[in-house]
């Protein structure tokens, strides 16, 4: 089971509605806005039939990033409550400046999108870490940066991979090539695929077991094998996936983020049942539940949240192949897989586009 177009929009309209008139997509009504989630739900908005919310919540984050290219961890109604910058975060918005490209093929609006992309890459970059991952966050005081917190997320790094693909792709069509990211890009996908051990164990998070398959960093057969090791412990039949391994909760917006997953390695037909397992959450206004608590029957929190819609939209546009945004999770429109140059793990550098690099850094020098 997908969802119809007409559901599609209602969903999208759900989470319009809980747009604040800054343009600021909070998490629900009166909470805290990320620019991870929020940029999430532009990109729904955009595949939903909402264009004037997503550039209002594009506009949003133009305006709201800082000097140094990052944007506070959590805002409340116009208020900053915590000023750390997450790169993770901040990554995102290459991903998506693309998937507008890909909905509007609107070049003049990625032109517009470009500086705030390139500043907040050149944010991300700055934080890799000498094994490869990257820092997961920088402290604010007194209304500057701070200290870094050294050490890597598995699933945020993951996300920084398809990131900084998206930001390569960028850049490419902006006509401005930027050779360190492909660099740090071939060092971090190394990490990912060969040193998951160095970073931080959330290993009780589903998203640190399929996000190395959602970012593209593992496909292929390490891909298949990936998903494997942990399906029993976090897919419940019938409701979705646990977010927590010990927990009996199962949560929409990591059940479809899987989806996206397995459909990305051509796992269809369990991305299609999974994607029907978690219509459960849906309200009959289109709006989504964050979770549902099994032994207890009961959907918790009691919320109904906008990254949730979010996420729900576009595993039905990847499904469907709804829009031409369909491949932002596939990935084969993002610029190439990275090589692995200037590795410091004592491993082989290599890559099959060391020679592409190397071209790129040819024409830049």
């Amino acid at each position: 089971m997908s969802l119809t177009r007409a559901q599609v929009e209602q969903t999208a309209a759900s989470i319009a509605a809980m747009q604040e008139p800054s343009g600021a997509v909070p998490w629900t009504p009166g909470e805290h806005t990320d620019v991870w989630n929020h940029l999430e739900s532009a990109m729904a908005l955009m595949v939903g039939g909402q264009r004037d919310a997503a550039e209002r919540a594009f506009a949003w984050a133009r305006a709201s990033q800082r000097r140094d290219g990052s944007w506070p961890l959590k805002i409340v109604v116009g208020e900053v409550e915590d000023h750390s910058g997450e790169t993770n975060m901040s990554a995102y918005v290459a991903v998506a400046t693309w998937h507008h490209w890909l909905v509007a093929r609107d070049e003049a609006f990625v032109r517009l999108m470009w500086p705030t992309v390139r500043r907040a890459l050149d944010f991300v970059v700055s934080m890799q870490l000498p094994f490869g991952g990257i820092a997961w966050s920088q402290e604010w005081h007194d209304g500057a940066p701070a200290k870094v917190n050294a050490d890597a997320l598995l699933a945020g790094s993951s996300s920084i991979y398809h990131s900084l693909r998206a930001g390569v792709a960028l850049a490419e069509l902006v006509g401005e090539p930027q050779v360190e990211w492909e660099l740090v890009g071939g060092r971090l996908g190394h990490a990912l695929r060969e040193h998951r051990d160095l970073f931080l164990d959330k290993s009780q998070f589903s998203m640190d077991w399929y996000y190395p398959v959602l970012g593209g960093a593992v496909r292929g057969p390490e891909a298949h094998a990936l998903v494997a090791e942990r399906w029993d412990t976090f897919v419940e039949p019938g409701l979705g996936i646990r977010c927590v391994s010990q927990d009996p909760w199962v949560t929409g917006a990591e059940t479809c983020e899987l989806v996206m997953a397995l459909d990305a390695i051509g796992d269809r037909a369990r991305a299609l049942q999974l994607l029907a397992d978690m219509q459960h959450l849906r309200t009959d206004e289109g709006s989504y539940w964050t979770g549902y608590v099994f032994p207890d029957d009961v959907n918790w929190p009691v919320e109904q949240t906008t990254y949730t819609a979010a996420a729900v939209i576009l595993a039905v546009d990847q499904v469907t192949d709804g829009t031409p945004g369909a491949d932002i999770m596939r990935g084969t429109t993002l610029a190439a897989d990275f090589a692995e140059l200037g590795l410091e793990c004592g491993c082989p550098s290599g890559g099959a586009s060391a020679d592409r690099v190397a071209g790129v850094a040819g024409r830049t020098t």
